[in-house]
């Protein structure tokens, strides 16, 4: 199984998102009743998820596209279980939803929404309709780079569509409305949905990416900037926001792990994604995190309370 190649070369407009490539590995991941428990094996786990620190900050490890296909699912429940991932963001529509939706019930598993926007619903229950318009919008999209920071009046429609339908197909699954809500791609930061404010004030929205000073040009960090100023005015967010990857160098990571004694933040993984996955069920996590737990769930700061 791979991903498809449009997918993993979707463009973003001056690089604002960057988001680690997807690839899927075949390989059999280990039966639910078969994963062990964060109990049962680190104890560096043991401790981060039971020690009450005295730090103001907090890190999030938060797996992206639950429920998009059975091994997405049940890799990244294995990282849950054994303590290395904190909550999860969950599409709906997709061919694993029903069956992953039910897990996170069974389990307790801390569950936002994944907004797709960009990638074909696979499941068999989307409502009539529903693909029609997502093509419209994924060939738009897609289309131009700059497409993400544009208001397209003439798709306003079909991007309240999507985010309604899929925000109330959330709701079917979960058995209430998200609390937090992210995008696929990051696709949740384009202008129709931002501008057009489809996303519930009060909800815990993801924010840009953070970089630091000089990593980006300065007109890429005003426009995030912007952004986030924005999504702070009506949303909860975290201080800040990292992906797990690339792993190397580790000085990296433990730049950004340090950053959760006194701040909150929030570090996306795809599991599906062999070297993530041996990082997180593995327990090398661990390894680089003695001195800060892993928070169980999600966590954010309250509205208009956020760092560049």
């Amino acid at each position: 199984m791979a991903a498809s190649a449009a997918e993993s070369e979707l463009s973003h407009p001056m690089n604002f998102q960057e988001e680690s490539t997807l690839i899927v590995h075949e390989g059999r991941s280990a039966p639910e009743n078969a994963m062990p428990s964060i109990r049962d094996g680190y104890p560096e786990a043991r401790v981060a998820a039971n020690s009450e620190g005295t730090s103001t900050g907090a890190l999030i490890v938060n797996a992206d596209d639950w429920g998009r296909d059975p091994i997405t699912t049940d890799r990244t429940l294995e990282c849950v279980l054994r303590g290395a991932v904190s909550s999860v963001s969950a599409m709906v529509f997709m061919q694993d939803s029903e069956r992953a939706a039910g897990i996170a019930r069974t389990r307790c598993v801390d569950a936002g929404l994944h907004l797709n926007l960009t990638t074909p619903f696979s499941s068999p229950r989307r409502p009539s309709g529903l693909a029609e318009r997502q093509e419209k919008v994924v060939a738009y999209l897609r289309g131009n780079r700059f497409a993400q920071v544009l208001f397209n009046p003439l798709l306003a429609a079909s991007f309240e569509y999507l985010v309604k339908a899929q925000r109330e197909e959330f709701c079917r699954l979960y058995g209430t409305q998200p609390e937090r809500i992210d995008g696929h791609h990051h696709m949740h930061l384009c202008a129709n949905v931002l501008w057009g404010r489809l996303l519930p004030s009060g909800t815990t929205v993801r924010r840009n990416f953070s970089f630091q000073p000089g990593e980006k040009s300065l007109w890429n960090r005003l426009y995030r900037h912007a952004v986030d100023f924005s999504l702070a005015q009506r949303h909860r967010l975290t201080d800040y926001f990292f992906s797990l990857v690339p792993l190397e160098p580790l000085d990296r990571l433990q730049r950004v792990f340090s950053m959760c004694r006194q701040h909150v933040v929030e570090v996306e993984t795809h599991p599906v994604n062999e070297e993530e996955y041996r990082f997180l069920a593995g327990g090398e996590i661990f390894r680089h995190t003695r001195c800060q737990q892993i928070a169980t769930r999600y966590v954010a700061r309250p509205k208009s309370h956020s760092h560049r």
